[in-house]
């Protein structure tokens, strides 16, 4: 499975941004996938997830309320809708697969990764 992210930007604090995650290869629908972030500094972490198969969703409760996990199958493609976006929410930003019939929150439990987009949040 090949993942490639975009949409990264420089905005400021309350404009939206959309990311895009694009999958191709054998079976890329078959995975759930998902989105991390990292900061300077910090350990990668979770920020929403979705099963391929229903749409169910999972978010970090750092963004839920203001981020939206979103597929497109006939595309091939998962969206982050990320609302209301604070300086904190500053990171580069990975869509993962994974083949896990759940939806992990760990990112040693998804095996396929994107390169990262940045994103950039000014007060």
């Amino acid at each position: 499975v090949q993942l490639q992210a975009s949409g990264g930007g420089l905005v400021r604090a309350g404009d939206s941004l959309r990311l895009s995650c694009a999958a191709s290869g054998r079976a890329s629908s078959n995975y759930q996938t998902a989105w991390f972030r990292q900061s300077p500094g910090k350990e990668r972490e979770f920020v929403a997830g979705i099963r391929w198969s229903s749409g169910m969703s999972s978010y970090a409760d750092s963004v839920k309320g203001r981020f939206i996990i979103s597929r497109d199958n006939a595309k091939n493609t998962v969206y982050l809708q990320m609302n209301s976006l604070k300086p904190e929410d500053t990171a580069i930003y990975y869509c993962a697969a994974s083949p896990l019939r759940f939806l992990p929150r760990m990112e040693n439990e998804y095996n396929y990764w994107g390169r990262g987009t940045q994103v950039t949040v000014s007060s």
